[in-house]
């Protein structure tokens, strides 16, 4: 269990993907460039709403998938160019101390030559594709859930030095590097109040998400389930409101896991650490 300080100082080539039959990537409505709640990589409020801002999906890596967060950042037309500039700046260091790390490097360099017809054009130096194949395909994969949150965009386009190096690529391209269940809400760090809102995706047995809430000894204080909107093969969307009783700022968990149909367990656990608001 990461201590409050440590909480509160927040902060490839071309892809032939091995995919299921409907498990095609979907995580939702896409963001769009208008304000919203404020989501930041410091501890961010629920409550707390600013009008020039704009919040944005990174996607970083953990447990060698890809694994999405949020930055909020000042009010900007360029909203691809914001999202790729946060995922080369990589994660917080309290994301970090949770197992989040990146494939990217901060020294890459971008151009997003434009989109169109759905498809943005992004051309990086040579060296974004060195390290191996599976290594320049997590990050293709991170560049491309990053950029299609965008309503604008369903495809990337990728360049080396302004050539072409593939055919454009979408999420489905890279949907076995989903984990089972992927967790949108709430991001790791945020400040959450009673009844705490999880959302995301996830592609489990019947459909069943549970999620159990835990202070900062592990005890847990609160456990529901819901049915996705699809399962056992194909991936749907989750969203559910669970209330706790606790009293007093403190750091905690949010667990979302499957319940193993052969003995029990919990399997395909993403745990969340956040910091519970005082009652």
């Amino acid at each position: 269990m990461k201590s409050l300080s440590l909480l509160t100082a927040l902060v490839t080539l071309s892809a032939v993907a091995a995919c299921t039959p409907g498990d095609g990537g979907s995580l939702g409505p896409a963001p769009s460039a208008s304000p919203r709640p404020s989501v930041s990589s410091a501890a961010p409020s629920p409550d707390a709403v600013a009008t020039n801002s704009i919040t944005i999906e990174v996607w970083f890596t953990r447990a060698g998938k890809v694994f999405p967060t949020k930055r909020t950042r000042p009010s900007t037309l360029e909203t691809s160019k914001l999202a790729l500039t946060e995922l080369m700046a990589g994660p917080s260091t309290v994301e970090h101390s949770a197992g989040v790390s990146t494939s990217m490097f901060s020294h890459f360099t971008f151009a997003i030559a434009g989109i169109t017809n759905g498809v943005a054009t992004v051309s990086f130096e040579e060296n974004f594709y060195s390290g191996g194949r599976e290594v320049a395909r997590m990050r293709q994969a991170q560049v491309v859930y990053t950029l299609t949150q965008f309503p604008t965009v369903s495809k990337v386009g990728f360049q080396s030095a302004g050539q072409p190096v593939a055919a454009p690529v979408g999420r489905a391209d890279y949907a076995d590097l989903l984990p089972v269940i992927v967790v949108m809400t709430p991001v790791i760090g945020q400040l959450v109040r009673s009844p705490v809102t999880i959302s995301g995706t996830a592609n489990v047995h019947e459909s069943t998400v549970t999620v159990r809430i835990l202070d900062r000894n592990g005890k847990e204080i609160a456990q529901r389930f819901t049915t996705a909107t699809c399962g056992s093969g194909c991936r749907g969307e989750y969203s559910l409101n669970v209330p706790y009783q606790l009293c007093g700022e403190q750091p905690g968990t949010v667990e979302v896991f499957e319940v193993s149909s052969e003995d029990g367990t919990r399997v395909h656990t993403v745990a969340i650490p956040v910091v519970f608001g005082a009652c």
